[in-house]
Order: C-alpha cells, then structure tokens, then sequence
C-alpha cells in the first residue's frame, strides 16, 4: 500500500507532551507533526470526530520551548500496541499564523 500524505511530517525525538486546553487534562504526546495534523500517542481513547483546543511546546529559532494552541479535528483512533495506549490521527482546523510558522520550519527541519 503506498501512502499519501499531503504534507511533510516530521517524527518527534523525546516527549512532547499535548495537553487539552480547556481542561489541563494531558491528552498524551506527540508522535509526527505536520502543518496539516498530527499523530499523537494517546494515554486514552479519543472521542470519535472530536473537536479538540490542544496545546504543546516547539522549539524556537533560539532552542526556547515556545508554547502553541491548536484547533484540531479528530480523523480516527485505534489501539497501539502497548496496553493502555492509542494511536489517534488528528487535523488542524484553527492555528494562528505565528504558530503555523513555527511548525513549518520545525517540520522542515530549520530549527
């Protein structure tokens, strides 16, 4: 099967943690990231066609976590292989466009 991705995702080194905005509740962390959507690892089901107001952390030009709020629309969720874990497929549907530059050059590699 060939897959067909519109954007660029990168995969995340580490733990970026992804937390539900309205709640404080941490949602799980980040496993890609495009300037389309993103893959997290999640610590629970996702609510099926869900909107969600995420929030998580990118590096800046200088290496500083810069804080970012993302409008998302839950696209499908299924289990992982580790218990207790899912794979959820997410699309950006809000992003000021401060933060969709600092995931384009992230994505791309120019931080």
């Amino acid at each position: 099967m060939s897959e067909q991705r519109r954007a660029l995702r990168k995969y995340v080194d580490g733990v970026m943690q992804v937390t539900n905005a309205m709640t404080g509740v941490v949602m799980g962390r980040v496993g890609n990231l495009s300037i389309d959507g993103m893959m997290m690892i999640a610590n629970a089901p996702i609510r099926d066609d869900a909107l969600f107001q995420i929030a998580f952390q990118l590096p800046d030009e200088q290496g500083r976590l810069t804080p970012l709020e993302v409008g998302m629309h839950e696209q499908w969720t299924e289990p992982a292989n580790a218990p207790g874990q899912y794979w959820a497929g997410f699309r950006i549907i809000d992003l000021a466009s401060r933060d969709f530059e600092l995931i384009e050059s992230w994505v791309n590699g120019k931080r």
